[in-house]
């Protein structure tokens, strides 16, 4: 089973969202799905797990996501990946910059008969917004 739950969040990550093509989101999401980040807060169902893909296939139109690591057991798959883009779109209101941006995650995923109800995720949103030139980075001063 553990290797079954992997598989599917990998054709998600794969399909989905690498490949754009979000009818594997209606195969793979339970219709009670919810979806819990920081910047976004909860998400319930697929057409917001949908919403959220393209929101960040246009700003990144060129967003691959890779998996570095999975762990399962049960009916928990863990999940760390790193994402890669070029930033030629709107995001969370800051205009494109085209700065390429690297991020590292971790996604928890809970699966139920074949189909994902719950998945709990974070990732480096403030590096990310750095590398958007959103934020400023850190300086430390001299003592």
């Amino acid at each position: 089973m553990s290797e079954t739950n992997k598989a599917l969040i990998r054709r998600l990550f794969e399909e989905a969202v690498n490949n754009g093509n979000l009818s594997v989101v209606d195969e793979s999401l339970s219709t009670d799905y919810v979806y819990r980040e920081p910047t976004v807060g909860e998400r319930r169902g697929r057409a917001a797990s949908r919403e959220l893909i393209t929101m960040y296939r246009n700003a990144f139109p060129d967003l691959r996501l890779t998996i570095d690591e999975q762990i399962a057991e049960g009916d928990t798959v863990v999940t760390r990946w790193t994402g890669t883009g070029t930033h030629r779109g709107e995001l969370f209101g800051i205009p494109p910059s085209g700065n390429t941006v690297r991020v590292q995650g971790v996604l928890v995923s809970r699966i139920v008969n074949g189909k994902v109800v719950e998945e709990s995720e974070m990732y480096d949103a403030l590096g990310m917004l750095r590398q958007l030139g959103a934020v400023p980075a850190a300086t430390a001063k001299a003592a």
